[in-house]
């Protein structure tokens, strides 16, 4: 278990034990960085390839980045959210069902939470990516943008309708209550009062029994029956406050799911309106202006400005801000790309090679194609290692060590299975379910942060950071900078609660 009471520890022992959690939480990050990688590999040698460059003669560059860029994410998240539902929803009815008596449940309610989490969020990942998947093979890129627009007002409408039920069922409960509540307030005066009448009479039987055992009188029936009825009460306490806590269990849970679900339904939209507006340029015949980017800078700041400045700044506001301007840099990175495929075609041509502008044209939507699939895993990567650990923060302390070793065991887990079926899953459907995986290490990593910052000493902080760094680079590969990066992510994610 994680270190409940740090204080007792002394700074070397917080140190190694930090750095061996690290570690753990550094080795689930670097596991995924191949799998990763040659899925990339697979989409930039296969036969997908072809319609995302043609996709550049159809919407532009900017708008190929934004909108692949816009797909990738909207694709991470759901993935994430749908395991964090998927899992709130099994551990809501265990819970229940624990409070309704049945047995064998109270051990297994977030083993089996957990699992639920792994599999949801890799089948949701799988299901995306072979949707993805097989609208570019057969309609284009141009596919992705309606594709995105329809799944954008799917999701808003899903919301509404779940937040209209709920607010009929809270309507119809708060009037059953009302019919009832003269009938309960007599029945509620008189068990308060024969709680009280009960509480007095162990008070005096105890003080009698007290009375006699110092007076050296020996009542050793009247003893029995106080004793029995005091267990009794104990007993009765006990079985209160576990209700007590199963109540506020479920109320966590519910408010847990009702966050995501809003999350789900509008973290996606500025991304959605960024790629319509710089794909419909493009589809238009701008895509190669330079006005465009004028317009996709100011559209980012506005809607950002407008989010971040709202008065009850919400998960959802914050998080998708910041996949707002993820989704501009690898617009940015996309145009840039083409921009260098065009710099080193002129300098072939001042050395003598000659090159006509279909052999440029076709380098140029090559090179921005590369660089839009590269930064769109990149950033997808990073989207969910952030939700990851979003979740693996801020659970309860007691939990974190169990979860960190939890993350890394159903990393390699997903990766194995999800490998063995690649032939089944397809391309797309592989890379939408080892987002799984990394979601699984993002919430080891921010469990493991999370466990970093509760250190009492600077040294098992800086252990388990070196540990997490360590483990990633070692099991991964030697990219400080990309490293260096995810776990930067996971610790300002790990800090962040929103429930």
């Amino acid at each position: 278990m994680a270190p409940p009471q740090p204080h007792t520890r002394s700074p070397v022992r917080e140190g190694v034990l930090g750095f061996i959690l690290g570690a753990v939480g550094g080795c689930a990050l670097g596991v995924t960085h191949s799998p990763v990688n040659q899925a990339m590999a697979e989409i930039i040698e296969g036969s997908l390839l072809k319609p995302i460059t043609a996709g550049v003669r159809t919407v532009g560059p900017l708008g190929l980045g934004t909108l692949l860029g816009a797909t990738a994410v909207t694709a991470a998240m759901t993935a994430a959210v749908a395991g964090v539902i998927g899992a709130a929803l099994v551990a809501l009815l265990l819970v229940r069902l624990k409070s309704s008596g049945v047995e064998g449940v109270g051990g297994c309610v977030w083993f089996t939470a957990g699992l639920v989490a792994a599999l949801s969020t890799t089948a949701c990942g799988a299901a995306v990516g072979f949707a993805v998947e097989h609208l570019t093979h057969g309609w284009g890129v141009a596919a992705l943008l309606w594709a995105l627009v329809v799944f954008t007002a799917l999701k808003m409408l899903v919301h509404v309708a779940v937040r209209l039920t709920c607010r009929e069922r809270d309507r119809g409960n708060v009037l059953q209550l009302g019919a009832r509540a003269d009938g309960r307030g007599r029945s509620s005066l008189e068990a308060m009062e024969a709680e009280k009448r009960e509480r007095v009479t162990v008070e005096i039987e105890h003080t009698i029994a007290t009375l006699e055992s110092s007076n050296g009188i020996e009542r050793p029936k009247h003893r029995t029956a106080w004793e029995t009825r005091w267990q009794e009460r104990e007993e009765m306490e006990t079985l209160k406050r576990e209700m007590v806590e199963q109540k506020v269990i479920q109320q966590r849970l519910t408010k847990v799911m009702a966050k995501y679900v809003e999350f789900l339904a509008f973290s996606g939209a500025p991304m959605t309106v960024t790629a319509v507006v710089t794909a419909s340029f493009g589809i238009f015949g701008y895509g190669d202006y330079r006005f465009v980017f004028v317009v996709l800078l100011a559209l980012v700041l506005c809607m950002a400005f407008v989010l971040m400045r709202s008065m009850h700044l919400n998960f959802w506001m914050f998080t998708g801000c910041m996949a707002m301007f993820a989704t501009f840099a690898i617009a940015v990175l996309t145009v840039h790309a083409g921009q260098e495929a065009a710099g080193m075609a002129v300098k072939m041509q001042q050395m003598g090679q000659k090159l006509n502008n279909e052999v440029i044209t076709a380098q140029m939507d090559h090179r921005s194609s590369l660089e839009a699939i590269a930064a769109s895993f990149f950033v997808s990567k990073v989207c969910q290692v952030g939700l990851g650990a979003t979740v693996g923060g801020p659970l309860n302390p007691k939990v974190l060590v169990k979860v960190i070793v939890g993350g890394c065991v159903a990393t390699v887990a997903i990766i194995s299975i999800v490998e063995g079926s690649s032939v089944v899953l397809g391309v797309g459907g592989l890379t939408g379910a080892l987002l799984g995986a990394v979601g699984a290490s993002g919430v080891s990593l921010g469990a493991a942060a999370a466990v970093a910052v509760q250190w009492s000493s600077w040294v098992g902080t800086m252990s388990t950071t070196a540990g997490m760094f360590l483990g990633a680079l070692a099991v991964g590969k030697w990219n400080i900078v990309n490293t260096a990066i995810y776990v930067l992510v996971a610790y300002i994610f790990a800090m962040i609660n929103p429930y």
